[in-house]
């Protein structure tokens, strides 16, 4: 899949939060996260933009608007400092363009070349369709851990994703 004309892939700045949060309010997001609530959504938002200022969070902007952002969560203590988890959120109206793909092939260049870390992983609930992007991009499924959800009365697994570097 091409990228769309227009797409660029910066670091974090704070001021992407407000997106974030938006798309963590979304329905359609909001299901493949473990948020709900306003405080958790906020909690969340401030933890993902946090690590900006280490330059582990990316952005990706259609025309100069923020329309995705992925982020990897920084181990801080020396004898984990080799991986990461991640995560990543495409604005609903822009996924399945190829967004999401540059996001994760320059987070994956970032891990690698600029914080030298060894493996990146990154949870997902069950059917979440971010698998097939993951699978694509050699990720492989290491653990699974069923009725880890419970978001309506209905409940999902939780299914790790690791890539080695």
């Amino acid at each position: 899949m091409t990228e769309p004309a227009g797409l660029d892939i910066r670091y974090t700045y704070v001021t992407d939060a407000p997106y974030l949060k938006g798309w963590l309010h979304h329905s359609e997001v909001q299901k493949w996260f473990p948020v709900s609530e306003e405080r958790e959504i906020e909690d969340a938002v401030q933890c993902w933009i946090g690590f900006s200022r280490y330059s582990s969070s990316l952005t990706a902007t259609l025309n100069g608007t923020p329309c995705g952002i992925g982020t990897l969560f920084l181990m801080p203590y020396r004898k984990v400092a080799h991986h990461c988890l991640f995560k990543i959120v495409v604005d609903p109206k822009y996924q399945r363009q190829g967004i999401g793909s540059s996001i994760l092939k320059n987070l994956k260049h970032l891990a690698k070349n600029y914080f030298h870390l060894d493996l990146i992983h990154i949870e997902v609930f069950e059917g979440n369709p971010l698998v097939r992007l993951l699978q694509k991009f050699d990720f492989h499924e290491f653990a699974r851990q069923e009725h880890f959800v419970k978001d309506k009365g209905q409940y999902s697994a939780r299914i790790l994703y690791e890539s080695f570097l």
